[in-house]
């Protein structure tokens, strides 16, 4: 029997993640597509073997009835695994395809016929090194054991409990002709093979990068404030912890400004919630473009933002949050809604030696709110 991969060439595409993964109706389908294809390809494969084997026949090396008995046996086992793929049954199993009982009983028939029909056991035992190759593919390193061990223990039996005569005919040009095809399919096959596990691999090899970036995309949103798109409060914390530990050790300035829009909960009672989520989305928007890719910028806490300034002096740090508050001010907010306007006031802060986070933001929070006592649309300084 001459085992070869379908061609899908893709046996991960559509394979669960996980133990209790849920596939769509499209994806059990395709599965089932699949298998078919691939059951279409062996049972096939059968039926070129009991070709070769009436070759054989009609050279006198065997008997007529060994051909067809051999094409039965495989189109029986196929029409099994059929049965077993569009009932639903093979979809309990991680290795849906069922290679691995597929390989033991094409195992089983090849050892058989050997002993049967010795004359020909040559193409048998050609096709079984198929058989083990491809069973390969999908089985785990205990089920190849397993496999490897049976077929040893039944070609034990054939060479060494029996006198069967198993034979490589080549004596006239006809048995020539068909043992030459024997070898040129069993190449072929094995080739085939090792393209699919080439494909498979490959598939593998994408898989596993589609799932870092995944991995990657997912950690990064777990990061981001899905509204601003800006830091959440968790990863600016964490960042301003590490920057100040940075700081402190290599005696660098850093800088930190809490950013307050201003009456924003007036902007939402007025023009309303969506309107308001646009305006925080503008203003994120707006600072981005004026900091450094050094910089940090993350929602502290509704209308409440944290800039981590590293390597900047207090000076430095006003002076661009100044610059924000002025482009802010500019922006025309009418866009949004006739006659708004939105400005923001900030506190800005500059670490003191040995100054830990809490009392960083706390100076820095009293600066935020001597800004609003002044009237705010200003910049404060602790």
């Amino acid at each position: 029997m001459g085992i070869a991969a379908s061609p899908f060439l893709n046996p991960t595409a559509d394979t669960p993640s996980g133990a209790g993964s849920r596939l769509t109706a499209d994806a059990l389908s395709r599965r089932a597509r699949q298998r078919r294809q691939i059951q279409g390809m062996i049972g096939a494969s059968y039926v070129v073997d009991a070709v070769i084997l009436l070759i054989y026949a009609h050279a006198g090396t065997t008997s007529m009835m060994v051909g067809p008995a051999f094409g039965i046996c495989g189109l029986i086992s196929i029409a099994g695994s059929i049965l077993l793929s569009e009932s639903g049954f093979a979809e309990q199993f991680k290795d849906h395809y069922l290679v691995v009982p597929q390989s033991t009983i094409s195992m089983v028939i090849m050892l058989v016929f050997t002993y049967i029909a010795p004359e020909v056991g040559a193409m048998f035992l050609c096709t079984l090194f198929v058989v083990f190759a491809f069973s390969s593919l999908r089985s785990t390193p205990w089920q190849t054991g397993v496999i490897w061990t049976a077929m040893a223990l039944g070609l034990a039996g054939l060479f060494l409990l029996t006198d069967k005569p198993i034979s490589l005919p080549h004596d006239s040009y006809l048995e020539r002709f068909a043992t030459m095809t024997v070898f040129i399919l069993t190449i072929g096959r094995c080739m085939f093979i090792g393209i699919f596990s080439s494909a498979m691999r490959e598939s593998l090899y994408r898989s596993g990068l589609a799932l870092k970036e995944a991995n990657r995309r997912i950690e990064e949103l777990a990061e981001l404030d899905d509204l601003t798109g800006s830091l959440n409060r968790r990863c600016i914390m964490q960042f301003l912890d590490e920057e100040i530990t940075r700081a402190h050790r290599s005696g660098t300035p850093c800088s930190i400004a809490l950013i307050d829009l201003d009456w924003f909960k007036r902007i939402n009672d007025t023009y309303g919630h969506p309107t308001g989520d646009e305006v925080l989305k503008t203003f994120a928007i707006t600072v981005f473009a004026n900091i450094r890719s050094i910089d940090r910028f993350g929602r502290y806490g509704g209308e409440e933002f944290l800039l981590v300034l590293p390597d900047t002096p207090h000076a430095d740090a006003t002076r661009l949050l100044d610059r924000v508050r002025s482009i802010v001010a500019d922006l025309d907010w009418s866009a949004f809604s006739a006659g708004m306007r939105v400005t923001v006031s900030a506190g800005v802060a500059t670490l003191h030696p040995g100054e830990g986070p809490d009392g960083f933001l706390a100076r820095t929070d009293s600066a935020l709110y001597k800004a609003k006592a002044q009237g705010r649309n200003r910049i404060a300084s602790a």
